[in-house]
């Protein structure tokens, strides 16, 4: 049964999570997800570049963890583990390619 939303006489079906606008976590989710990819691309993808990648998969790392836990969507969790997943692996290719040394 259709509950009513409080205030405007509609009625809603599905998740009030889904229909509400979650900024801040979309923000943070393709954040994640970007700098995963990046990671990824730039530890695993240029040997040249893993200094970069290793500094972008640290930092993308804990935002995507972050971002994991204020998640409110389903959408948003599979940009985060996404993000979760490059950043890791892409942070350990760069530490293979040489890690921190410039």
């Amino acid at each position: 049964m259709p509950e009513q939303v409080a205030g405007t006489g509609h009625a809603t079906t599905g998740s009030r999570a889904e229909a509400e606008s979650h900024r801040l976590q979309d923000v943070l989710a393709v954040l994640a997800f970007t700098l995963g990819i990046a990671a990824l691309v730039l530890g695993g993808g240029v040997p040249a570049a893993h200094f970069v990648g290793l500094v972008v998969g640290i930092i993308g790392l804990p935002l995507a963890l972050v971002s994991q836990m204020i998640s409110a969507t389903t959408n948003e969790r599979w940009l985060n583990v996404i993000g979760m997943v490059g950043s890791f692996v892409g942070a350990g290719f760069a530490i293979s390619h040489g890690g921190f040394s410039i």
